[in-house]
């Protein structure tokens, strides 16, 4: 592991609850390489072993590993570390039209609760296969996480009212750039969480932000008021391990958690978000 991928230091200034749930990260194996059609991996492997040290030193104790790009429809690196992991891990994979039942119920066994919905470049399966999946996966109880271009949301809202059950709009909406609390993109988002199916998922706020480190208040004004007016449909990710960017960009995990913690506000908000939420969802 690089030194650059982990910025050990002072830990979180803001305690976490007892049992917090990192509930979005990716996890990869120097042994499996990408896949075509996605991107590479990162220059260290980023691996599970790894990604526990940070886990410790941040104070969280269960984990949701999401697929990531690199290896679209092959799930094997992330069973493989809910298998390591048992009832501290739950996955979400990639499922497809062509996804078996019998591939359900094995990956169901081992942990995984969700599917992943990628309308970005390099995503393993798209909004057009979103309604077939969520058919799919509902009869084991499953969630949908659906990240697209928040920008574009009025396109996908007729698809994402047609959603049967929980799903979760991922890495706070990804607006880029970011909109304005008055806009109509942003009252769609709204509009969807107020339905009470959708949850809203803090992700990678660096992605979108063009403020930027350390306060990122372009996304902070659009995060806040569903903080506090849903606070019970939000959800937390650390996004590890970063590689929408370069190694030596990754932000310091402690800092970012901890201006995320303060978004939230209260202890009975973050106990929400980071313990009832996902448990709820995953466990």
């Amino acid at each position: 592991m690089t030194a650059k991928r982990i910025l050990f230091g002072q830990a979180p200034k803001i305690a976490l609850p007892e049992g917090a749930i990192d509930s979005h990260m990716h996890v990869y194996s120097a042994q499996y390489p990408s896949l075509p059609g996605g991107p590479d991996l990162p220059a260290d492997a980023a691996c599970l072993e790894d990604y526990q040290k940070m886990q410790q030193w941040l104070g969280l104790k269960r984990v949701v590993i999401t697929q990531p790009n690199a290896y679209q429809t092959d799930n094997t690196v992330m069973l493989e570390a809910l298998d390591v992991l048992g009832e501290r891990g739950r996955g979400v994979v990639v499922v497809t039209p062509d996804t078996t039942e019998e591939e359900l119920e094995e990956w169901h066994a081992r942990g995984a609760r969700g599917a992943r919905i990628m309308q970005l470049p390099q995503g393993a399966a798209g909004i057009d296969k979103l309604l077939e999946v969520n058919a799919k996966i509902k009869p084991f109880g499953w969630t949908c996480i659906v990240q697209f271009y928040g920008n574009e949301i009025l396109e996908y809202v007729p698809t994402l009212e047609k959603i049967q059950g929980d799903y979760v709009i991922d890495h706070f909406c990804k607006f880029i750039p970011p909109v304005k609390p008055d806009s109509i993109e942003y009252n769609a988002l709204l509009g969807l969480i107020e339905r009470g199916n959708a949850y809203y998922k803090m992700a990678g706020v660096y992605e979108s932000s063009k403020v930027g480190a350390p306060e990122y208040s372009d996304i902070e004004v659009l995060a806040k008021p569903i903080i506090e007016r849903f606070p019970e449909r939000v959800l937390w990710g650390s996004n590890w391990p970063h590689v929408s960017g370069p190694i030596e960009n990754a932000p310091n995990d402690a800092i970012l958690l901890d201006k995320m913690m303060e978004w939230m506000g209260s202890d009975q908000t973050r106990q929400q978000i980071f313990v009832e939420n996902p448990q709820r969802l995953y466990w």
